[in-house]
């Protein structure tokens, strides 16, 4: 059996003279002489049966042919220069950087084990986090990956859910002794309740609540709302200003520890889903590809 692909020197002179633009320039970047790149060309020319490109004085230009063949003989090389540096990062060196966009919730208390562990497989890789509760523009903004909440619209971004994550509601111990224990969703009117302001659509977001399976939104009454950061709410909870809804992955390890109680379990049962998404028509470097794998992985930990 003949080898097939002896012939990918002259694809890469063919690259090298479409890209630079002539046969001086594309012998400069290859460390040769123009006339061993006209050579392997017309070799590559007269092997598919077809002229790709047109040799005026000036300035060489592509044919139609070599246009379509250009395109797809480039998208081949990424493919293979991805694959070696997929199989150069087996061996645990994964270099370049990955540059996400997360919640205040998942950059505080979801993404830094993941990340710790990232770091210790990956040491050669530079991790840019980017903590904002506004919707990055992926594409424009350069991210290579964002974790998002709530069901996603159209985007066109490819997205994977990591977790359906449980709510909440939750007071200090303080604020119970002085203001007494929710019993019902009635009882929830008299009380100091520490809403949030959605951003999306400028309002008190809803607390959600589930009985038997039935699906109840409750909007909550206000004095002081928070907007910008939902992590707020919890703070202000735990210093006994009044009761909050969150998500239990938030609020757990302070149940725990007695410095927040949960009130209506009963009424619990509700979530909202966080997702990492991502542009699908961005190649993604191996590393993006396992940050976002280890996501995958870690999200069906908890």
């Amino acid at each position: 059996m003949s080898r097939k692909f002896d012939y990918l020197g002259d694809v890469e002179a063919f690259l090298a003279v479409a890209d630079q633009g002539s046969f001086t320039a594309g012998s400069v970047a290859l460390s040769t002489t123009p006339s061993v790149l006209s050579r392997a060309v017309t070799r590559l020319e007269a092997r598919l049966g077809n002229q790709l490109l047109r040799r005026t004085t000036r300035r060489i230009g592509l044919t139609d042919a070599g246009r379509l063949y250009l395109e797809q003989a480039r998208s081949a090389f990424t493919l293979l220069d991805e694959a070696e540096r997929e199989a150069q990062g087996q061996e645990g060196e994964l270099k370049g950087r990955v540059r996400l966009s997360v919640p205040t919730t998942y950059g505080h208390y979801r993404l830094p084990p993941v990340l710790a562990r990232f770091a210790r497989l990956h040491p050669g890789v530079r991790i840019e986090l980017n903590i904002t509760n506004r919707n990055v523009d992926l594409v424009a903004e350069g991210f290579d990956l964002a974790i998002r909440l709530g069901h996603l619209p159209d985007s066109g971004l490819v997205a994977c859910k990591l977790e359906d994550a449980a709510l909440c509601l939750v007071a200090s111990p303080d604020y119970l002794r002085r203001s007494g224990t929710p019993k019902t969703l009635e009882d929830l009117q008299q009380h100091v309740c520490l809403p949030f302001v959605m951003p999306s659509i400028g309002r008190i977001a809803q607390w959600v609540f589930k009985r038997g399976d039935q699906d109840v939104e409750w909007l909550a009454p206000s004095t002081l709302q928070v907007s910008g950061d939902v992590l707020g709410v919890v703070s202000l909870a735990a210093q006994g200003m009044g009761i909050c809804q969150s998500y239990e992955f938030i609020v757990r390890e302070q149940i725990e520890q007695g410095g927040l109680v949960e009130l209506l379990p009963a009424w619990r049962g509700r979530t909202r889903p966080f997702s990492v998404v991502y542009a699908p028509h961005r190649r993604q470097s191996a590393a993006t590809r396992a940050l976002i794998d280890l996501l995958i992985a870690g999200g069906h930990h908890h």
